[in-house]
């Protein structure tokens, strides 16, 4: 595919500095571009490469100051980073239309399962009874559709996603490889002799429109009701979310966090790699957890930022790592300032003690 400047600056509503009859071909990082290549930069710490770099277009924002003229097109926008992910999802939807369509041969359809337009299903995949499939569907090859399942309209099911029976999948959804969703919650009620007793779980998953769910997550049926993922919540790699949670709209988490049993959290919620979080908790609006950070507790007031395991308020957290770092000095000063202490308390011991008489 090939497109001129001013295409691209049509699109992204850019104004041009060059030529605007200039082409690309392609997309490319700033300090890899070659000619023919799209690029943008919005990093200030990239700005160095506009002087050597031999992309064809690249995109800036609107207050970069160039302290000498460069070779490439320039679109200047507003936010650089956004019109360019606008491009790359305009790219993609490009390459959706042309890509497969249609039931390879060797994927095994239910004769009760209801398959839309323009949909594709690869090889050794299974949809299951009463399982649907909408229109402009992609369900890659090694994919199982349980029973009575259902995947949205345009949503993306990438190669041996497994969604079980009755759980729900919304429009314009992307589930990456080797994704779970719908395996039993981890329910176990202890018995007397030592041994654990299952507990059904006979609830589902739903997976509503625009979210994105990383590789090999898993996420676990409720025991009853459904496990939520509300609208635009995107979801990294490596990540449990357990049985009868729900995530608020537009809440994101990164990778190799864990999601206890039951706990609510709310929307707009930035959630950072390698959290652990406990069961039957509520988080609310906009709140922030650090990386590596472990909640035992219930977040009652939007807008909070926490960190550390447990963890606590993240302003008072750095305040407590600036102590920390200056302990050694700070107990040099402490032993310093006992030493005082004790010479002068000697010293008014001596003044205060009567004279000997002779």
């Amino acid at each position: 595919m090939q497109f001129t400047a001013q295409q691209i600056a049509a699109l992204i509503q850019g104004k041009i500095e060059g030529n605007a009859d200039a082409t690309i071909t392609h997309v490319a990082k700033i300090e890899e571009a070659a000619e023919g290549a799209l690029s943008f930069v919005a990093n200030p710490k990239y700005e160095e490469y506009l002087n050597s770099s031999k992309a064809s277009i690249i995109i800036v924002n609107d207050a970069l100051a160039l302290e000498r003229p460069v070779t490439p097109t320039l679109i200047r926008v507003k936010d650089a980073y956004s019109s360019f992910a606008l491009l790359l999802e305009k790219y993609n939807e490009i390459k959706a239309k042309e890509g497969k369509t249609g039931i390879d041969s060797m994927a095994y359809v239910s004769p009760s399962a209801s398959v839309g337009k323009n949909v594709y299903i690869g090889a050794f995949s299974y949809i299951g009874d009463n399982a649907t499939v909408e229109d402009g569907a992609r369900i890659y090859p090694g994919c199982y559709i349980g029973d009575e399942a259902s995947v949205g309209k345009n949503s993306t099911v990438f190669a041996g996603v497994k969604i079980y029976d009755t759980c729900k999948i919304g429009a314009d959804v992307i589930i990456h490889a080797g994704t779970v969703i719908g395996s039993d919650g981890f329910g176990f009620a202890p018995q007397k002799d030592g041994t654990y007793k299952k507990i059904p779980q006979i609830g589902n998953v739903v997976v509503e429109d625009n979210v994105e769910i990383g590789a090999n997550t898993t996420i676990d049926r409720a025991t009853m009701g459904s496990t939520y993922i509300r609208k635009g919540v995107k979801l990294d790699n490596l990540i449990q979310i357990a049985h009868n949670v729900e995530i608020g709209e537009n809440t994101v988490i990164a990778a190799q966090t864990g999601v206890s049993g039951s706990t609510k959290i709310g929307k707009n919620c930035v959630i950072g790699g390698q959290v652990g979080i406990v069961g039957h908790i509520q988080i609310a609006d906009h709140t922030s957890i650090n990386a590596q950070s472990g909640l035992a507790k219930s977040v009652t007031h939007p807008n909070t930022a926490l960190t550390g395991s447990p963890a606590y308020d993240y302003k008072s957290a750095l305040k407590s790592q600036a102590i920390f770092r200056n302990l050694p000095e700070l107990q040099q000063r402490l032993g310093n300032l006992e030493k005082q202490v004790a010479e002068l308390s000697a010293l008014l011991s001596e003044k205060n003690t009567p004279a000997k008489s002779e």
